[in-house]
């Protein structure tokens, strides 16, 4: 299995992988997502250790259960050869209707198959007002049209 585009990475197949990343995520569909990573992918996101398509599966199927109206935009920071850092924010709420805007930073290496073989993420969250949200698409991937995270001063 290939998941194109495949490293060295260019600026162009840099920024193709990054989108390609930020619509799987905003699909909010675990195995679809689980499927960008090879079967013994690496994962830290914030203080958890991952392992494997079925743990980060599991994960993210957790992870969309609590973070509703979930929004993410992702924009590349840095790449060279089969690795990419990218910086993100998302925005949701929790069962209790309080609002959040998540930002963090992400390194990415790649298998030659254009798999993701480890990801590192480090997240910090901050709570908003409802009033205060700058991601207001309908759910889903985020529209050609709508600002980027350095157009939004983010």
């Amino acid at each position: 299995m290939t998941r194109p585009p495949l490293p060295p990475f260019t600026n162009e197949t840099a920024n193709q992988k990054v989108r390609a990343a930020e619509d799987g995520w905003n699909s909010r569909n675990p195995a679809k997502v689980a499927l960008a990573y090879t079967p013994d992918s690496e994962w830290r996101n914030r203080s958890e250790f991952l392992r494997g398509r079925e743990e980060i599966e599991a994960f993210l199927a957790h992870k969309w259960q609590c973070e509703n109206e979930y929004r993410l935009i992702k924009e590349l920071w840095t790449f060279a050869g089969n690795r990419i850092a990218v910086r993100f924010a998302y925005e949701w709420h929790d069962a209790e209707e309080k609002w959040f805007r998540s930002y963090g930073n992400e390194n990415w290496e790649f298998a030659p198959n254009g798999l993701m073989q480890r990801r590192i993420a480090s997240i910090n969250d901050l709570s908003i007002d409802e009033s205060e949200r700058k991601f207001r698409w309908q759910q889903g991937i985020r529209p050609d049209g709508h600002p980027g995270l350095s157009d939004l001063g983010l």
